[in-house]
């Protein structure tokens, strides 16, 4: 009970002050890059501009912390450092703003310097508060969310400097997809074979979030697109097979699923996560042409055209929120 109080407390602070909480960097309205290029390593798949002109708070290194109300108070994301170097790396290769260059680096250096192995001996990038889910996640806990965009920055750091520094934490990184959860890694085989990313490691069963799952594939792409490796290609294309078989669980008709986790409630996307999950398939429909990608994406955005579809997600949405937080 002093768990979910302290849950919803740090939720209205946070909407109650959104303009001085996390809020203000995640939320923005998730845009694809068309400068982006899916055969060679280059600009990110989103444009992440809105990240990379973040107001703060900063760090004394500069380094984005992010402002969480309540108990968490101001805590490094390594999510938000990925993002926020990711959209400075676009910046930087859009206009040859060195400023955006630095900035870029510095994120990619904070990433090096902050890989910790977990209790399996795998390194990670550790989240040092604890975060309230279906089930409290405690201090230090990991995320294939976090290791798929960490990777991405750190393969375009490689690839510009060719700091071996940086290939030596990729190598380290990519042993987490290689892994499974019980062996400390990110991955998870369900009982028909397939293999997920998952975006939050828990004790009980797995939730298949969506975004978090697409969004550690990429960083496998861009892994593979910087070595050229059939071994990791191999390893992306059976993460893009269970994508493929399973993605019509997560379409209820008039929206997307945030999750599939096994509730007696569906977790609805919120508007954000809906639009995002949008922009994620069409990359993915760039990255392996695969025509289901396309159509999902179609499908999907024509359920935001129906004012009804949004109302009712919406609404569903707060009624699993109040059940099962």
């Amino acid at each position: 009970m002093i768990d979910r109080f302290r849950y919803w407390k740090r939720i209205f602070s946070t909407y109650l002050l959104r303009g001085n909480s996390n809020l203000t960097f995640w939320h923005g309205n998730p845009e694809i890059n068309n400068l982006a290029k899916y055969d060679e390593l280059d600009q990110y798949y989103m444009l992440f501009h809105a990240k990379a002109q973040y107001n703060g708070p900063f760090d004394v290194n500069g380094i984005p912390m992010l402002n969480y109300q309540g108990d968490i108070g101001i805590n490094y994301n390594p999510i938000a450092i990925s993002q926020w170097s990711l959209g400075n790396f676009n910046l930087w290769r859009k206009t040859k703003n060195n400023e955006n260059y630095i900035k870029f680096i510095k994120g990619a250096d904070w990433l090096h310097e902050n890989l910790e192995l977990n209790n399996h001996k795998i390194f990670v990038w550790h989240h040092h508060f604890n975060w309230a889910y279906k089930e409290n996640l405690i201090s230090p806990w990991y995320s294939g969310l976090a290791q798929g965009q960490g990777l991405s920055v750190l393969c375009r750091a490689y690839n510009v400097t060719e700091d071996k520094k940086y290939l030596e934490s990729i190598e380290k990184v990519y042993k987490s997809f290689q892994a499974f959860i019980g062996d400390g890694g990110v991955s998870y085989k369900d009982e028909e074979g397939n293999i997920w990313i998952e975006e939050y490691i828990m004790k009980g069963k797995p939730t298949h979030i969506l975004n978090g799952f697409i969004w550690g594939l990429w960083g496998l792409y861009d892994y593979w697109l910087m070595k050229k490796d059939y071994n990791i290609k191999k390893l992306f294309d059976k993460y893009i097979k269970t994508i493929n078989y399973n993605i019509n669980k997560y379409d209820i008709g008039y929206w997307s699923l945030y999750e599939i986790a096994d509730l007696p409630l569906y977790m609805r996307a919120s508007i954000f996560y809906h639009k995002l999950h949008i922009v994620q398939l069409r990359v993915l429909f760039k990255m392996t042409n695969k025509i289901i990608f396309y159509n999902t994406a179609l499908k999907w955005s024509e359920y935001l055209n129906n004012r009804f579809y949004i109302i009712r997600a919406t609404i569903m949405k707060i009624i699993f929120k109040i059940f099962y937080y």
